[in-house]
């Protein structure tokens, strides 16, 4: 069914919400994950434009990748992280239309109208912008 899972990051407790749920779908299909975090501060936004040091917010994030898919792939799964840097909903959607990706995976956290606007709705543009299934799942 699934043969490899685009999994949205965000490096807080939202992933374990996400975790769960997809790598028993993984387990369930046979499906690699694709662990996918943006970095979007300011040094990330303007990385490759102004030929920046990575900051310590994107080593941090690199790192936490780098420790799920040790904790994962210890657990038998296949698993490869990436980095990207920008704005998320963008970045996500561009990782998506890799052919290789038959579905995305994200936590949402549940803000609706103005709270939208102020914290953002990645999920939303995301789930409207790509053309493979979205599983969204409400961080606890």
């Amino acid at each position: 069914m699934y043969r490899r899972i685009l999994v949205a990051i965000e490096n807080s407790p939202a992933d374990r919400t996400i975790l769960t749920h997809v790598s028993q779908l993984a387990k369930l299909t046979g499906a690699e994950l694709l662990l996918v975090h943006v970095a979007d501060g300011w040094a990330a936004r303007n990385f490759n434009q102004l030929k920046l040091r990575e900051s310590e917010e994107m080593k941090s994030d690199r790192a936490y990748l780098d420790r799920l898919k040790q904790e994962l792939t210890s657990q038998g799964f296949k698993v490869d992280v990436l980095l990207a840097m920008g704005d998320p909903a963008t970045e996500l959607i561009k990782v998506a239309d890799d052919p290789g990706i038959d579905l995305i995976a994200m936590s949402t956290h549940g803000h609706r109208f103005l709270a939208d606007v102020i914290y953002g709705a990645t999920a939303d543009r995301v789930r409207h912008l790509v053309k493979v299934p979205v599983l969204l799942l409400r961080a606890q």
